[in-house]
C-alpha cells in the first residue's frame, strides 16, 4: 500500500483534515502514525477513529504547541526513539486568525497567524530534518490553502502566511533536496467535512435556507463534478506526496481543490 511500513507525523490533528489525514496513513499500511495537537482530547478521538476502522498500526499521541521549538524536539526525538525513523511530516496545524480585510486587520492578529502557520511549521521541520538528514530520505507536507491562489479579503491574514510559507517550501526544497528530502505542498479548497458542515449550518439558520442549497451553490464554481471535495479525499492527495509514488517531486504545488483554481 501507499505508506506500508513508514512511520508518519501529522501535526495538527482535530476534527477536521488532520484527523482524516492519520484515518488515511494507518489505512494506507504505516508502521505507525504519530498524532501531534495542542488539545490531548483531540489526540484521543482520532486514536479511536483509528481503532474503530479496523486498523492496527503503532500509535503514538504527544501533545505538541508546534510555536514551541523545544515541543517540536521532544516530539521528533521521541518519535525517532520509538520507532528508529520519521519517514514523513505533515505540516497541518493552522491558525486562521479573525476575517478581515488587508485594509483594516490587526497587524497582531496577523503576527498570531505567522506564528503557527509559518514559523510553527518551520519549527516542526527543523526538528524532523536531523533524522531525515541521518537517514538520507524523507517528505515533508505543507498543507497549504487556496486563499493564496484565489482572493477573499476576509482571509487576508490566514492567506499571507500560507504565502510566506509557500516560498520557504521553494527554499527547503533546494537546500534540502541533497540530502534526500523532498518538500512540497497541497493548496487545499472547500472540503466536505465537520468544519465545512458546522460553517453551513451557521449560515443556513442565518439565511433560512438549507444546508443542501448552500452547499450546491458553492459546488457551482467546482468543475470537478460541482460538488465539494470531500476532506479524506483531499488528505489522500497530501499523502501521495509522502509517498515512495512522488520520490522525484519537490518543490511542486499540488492543487487540490477539484479545479475551483485552474493555474494559467
Amino acid at each position: 500500500m501507499l505508506l506500508k511500513d513508514k512511520v508518519i507525523i501529522v501535526s495538527g490533528i482535530g476534527p477536521g483534515l488532520g484527523a482524516r489525514l492519520a484515518l488515511r496513513a494507518a489505512e494506507y499500511q504505516a508502521k505507525a502514525v504519530v498524532l501531534a495537537a495542542r488539545t490531548p482530547s483531540k489526540l484521543d478521538e482520532t486514536e479511536q477513529l483509528i481503532r474503530a476502522a479496523g486498523h492496527g498500526c503503532e500509535i503514538f499521541k504527544l501533545p505538541t504547541d508546534i510555536t514551541q521549538p523545544a515541543q517540536c524536539q521532544r516530539l521528533a526525538e521521541q518519535t525517532t526513539e520509538r520507532f528508529g525513523r520519521i519517514d514523513a511530516l505533515i505540516n497541518s496545524a493552522y491558525l486562521h486568525g479573525s476575517w478581515s480585510t488587508s485594509g483594516n486587520a490587526a497587524m497582531d492578529d496577523w503576527r498570531q497567524t505567522m506564528e503557527v502557520n509559518l514559523f510553527g511549521s518551520m519549527n516542526m521541520t527543523q526538528a524532523v530534518v536531523p533524522q531525515m538528514k541521518q537517514q538520507k530520505s524523507g517528505s515533508i507536507v505543507m498543507i497549504n490553502t487556496m486563499a493564496t491562489r484565489r482572493t477573499n479579503q476576509l482571509e487576508a491574514g490566514y492567506a499571507v502566511s500560507k504565502g510566506a510559507l509557500q516560498t520557504a517550501v521553494q527554499y527547503l526544497a533546494e537546500d534540502l533536496g541533497p540530502h534526500g528530502i523532498r518538500v512540497n505542498s497541497t493548496y487545499m479548497g472547500w472540503m466536505w467535512g465537520e468544519p465545512v458542515k458546522a460553517y453551513l449550518q451557521g449560515e443556513s439558520q442565518r439565511q433560512g435556507v438549507s444546508v443542501e442549497s448552500l452547499a450546491k451553490e458553492v459546488g457551482k464554481d467546482i468543475p470537478l463534478r460541482n460538488e465539494i471535495p470531500d476532506e479524506g479525499d483531499c488528505a489522500a492527495a497530501a499523502l501521495y506526496l509522502a509517498s515512495d509514488y512522488a520520490r522525484v517531486i519537490t518543490g511542486a504545488h499540488l492543487d487540490v481543490n477539484g479545479g475551483h483554481y485552474l493555474p494559467h
